[in-house]
């Protein structure tokens, strides 16, 4: 698909496919009758390898790359993923908020000169209870199969002297809903990916929903 005909697309789903040793995610369109349509991107990651870089690919063939994110430190609990097309031209940037996910989930996106906006786990208390789970004995080897959802609003620049201060700094106000991510109920992880600002790179908002199940460990 096209980057053109990506653009128009205002909800994607995200399948997660587990295989021997690695994690798979496939995106697709959404079709008429609301099931997966075209392929749209393909990821495939060793479960246990480091996630400092993640590449992106057009289908499971992994013969064209579609975008990719990187960590700009290796080392960073609260790292920021550039995300990057396939000739290396920037398209954003990603950072979760270390301190701020310790209890709920929340991350930062930046498209330069067009859009940023703060995401965070729309329920708290869902959040505290998926915590809780993935650290007791037995229970986080068994997929978190309740649905939680993640809604990503557009920041303005930051107010009384707060310029200058990096995206997502406090002083920044949250505005109109930019997107949304929604796990839906099932062992597997499904997402549905919905998007209402027509100014973000439709390859920014799939990395930044990749980067919520791939990178939530982190």
């Amino acid at each position: 698909m096209d980057v053109q005909t990506l653009q128009r697309q205002d909800r994607l789903l995200i399948r997660q496919r587990v295989r021997f040793m690695v994690d798979q995610y496939e995106v697709h369109t959404q079709a008429p009758d609301g099931s997966e349509g075209e392929l749209v991107a393909f990821v495939q990651q060793k479960r246990m390898a480091f996630k400092e870089k993640v590449t992106l690919y057009t289908d499971a063939s992994k013969e064209r790359v579609f975008a990719q994110f990187r960590a700009r430190n290796v080392i960073d609990v609260g790292a920021t993923y550039d995300v990057t097309d396939p000739s290396g031209g920037e398209l954003g940037s990603l950072r979760k908020d270390f301190k701020r996910s310790l209890l709920r989930s929340t991350w930062y996106l930046e498209q330069p000169g067009a859009a940023r906006a703060k995401g965070e786990e729309s329920n708290a208390a869902l959040a505290i209870v998926r915590r809780v789970w993935e650290f007791l004995p037995f229970l986080n080897a068994i997929p978190f199969a309740w649905p939680y959802h993640f809604t990503f609003r557009s920041q303005s620049a930051p107010q009384d002297g707060a310029a200058g201060k990096p995206a997502g700094a406090e002083g920044a106000s949250d505005g109109a809903p930019a997107f949304s991510v929604t796990k839906k109920f099932a062992l597997r992880d499904r997402y549905q990916v919905d998007i209402a600002d027509p100014r973000l790179d439709r390859r920014l908002v799939i990395a930044q929903a990749v980067a919520l199940d791939a990178l939530q460990s982190r």
